[in-house]
């Protein structure tokens, strides 16, 4: 497993070997011992999976409200996404910035997301599926969204996005109050 830092501190990029032959590949794309040697130690438990029909449909920004705060570890199991982070940490210098990172079936990246960050994600094609492990379980009552298009992000959208009436009502950035501090190292 190669694991590489983005400009924000703590959302890394994971890329998994991928062992293959003429039947195919064989991938681990998660193992708690080897991702501890790393220096990363989540214990996720829950793993969720979303498959959207068309191409530009975009989920998101979404996060949870601690006590329930999760990080999250994203990946594509089928067609390809554009997947971003944003930093929701009060008091963090890289507060508001974002890193995109293509995710695809065919280049098997992850993107590790911890708590205090928003989530969100852009189909690049149809029928794409995204998998993904978070550390706490869904509460309905601690979550939360900001509106897709208040953080200054680079979706490379051609048109307007299909999106739920959750994320398009979703507050701006700059009517946000986070729940979440940012505490150095």
């Amino acid at each position: 497993m190669i694991v590489k830092q983005t400009l924000l501190p703590d959302v890394l990029i994971l890329e998994p070997a991928r062992h293959g032959d003429s039947r195919g590949f064989f991938s681990e794309s998660w193992n708690g011992a080897r991702m501890s040697e790393a220096g990363i130690d989540i214990p996720f438990v829950q793993d969720n999976h979303s498959m959207s029909d068309a191409p530009g449909t975009l989920r998101g920004l979404h996060f949870q409200s601690p006590p329930y705060a999760q990080a999250k570890l994203v990946r594509c199991g089928r067609g390809s996404l554009l997947d971003v982070a944003v930093d929701i940490r009060k008091g963090s210098p890289t507060f508001g910035k974002w890193h995109a990172e293509t995710l695809s079936f065919e280049n098997g990246r992850q993107l590790l997301i911890p708590a205090g960050f928003l989530h969100g994600f852009l189909t690049l094609e149809p029928m794409t599926e995204i998998i993904y492990k978070c550390s706490d379980y869904y509460n309905a009552g601690a979550d939360g969204a900001v509106h897709w298009d208040s953080c200054g992000i680079d979706w490379g959208l051609k048109s307007a996005p299909l999106l739920s009436p959750k994320d398009a009502n979703a507050q701006r950035l700059s009517d946000f109050d986070s729940p979440f501090d940012w505490e150095p190292k």
